[in-house]
């Protein structure tokens, strides 16, 4: 029996220099790059405020991206709309940012 899991593309976006302009090309050009992924099943988007109890952080933005199991996510990385995201992520991620890959467990 084969058992698909839940994964999720989760996209930590550390400060960058103009706020404005990554959030509004963001919003305007990534997000609907990403729209066209196959297999995306949902996206979650969070504007990190801070660290706990008012403490400073070093990122950003928080991307969530859910896909059925790993082969919807590889598949959706290797279409022509993943590797245009690829490029722009290169274009627009200030230093400090970076990707993980975990199974959803609940």
């Amino acid at each position: 029996m084969v058992t698909h899991m839940t994964v999720k593309l989760t996209v930590v976006y550390g400060k960058p220099d103009d706020a404005e302009a990554f959030d509004e090309h963001y919003r305007d050009v990534h997000m609907p790059i990403v729209q066209r992924w196959p297999g995306l099943q949902r996206a979650e988007i969070a504007r990190v405020s801070g660290g706990p109890m008012g403490s400073p952080s070093p990122y950003h933005l928080i991307a969530e991206l859910y896909f059925a199991d790993e082969a919807a996510l590889n598949e959706a990385l290797g279409s022509p709309a993943g590797a245009e995201a690829a490029k722009d992520f290169g274009a627009i991620a200030a230093p400090g940012s970076f990707m993980t890959v975990a199974t959803v467990l609940d």
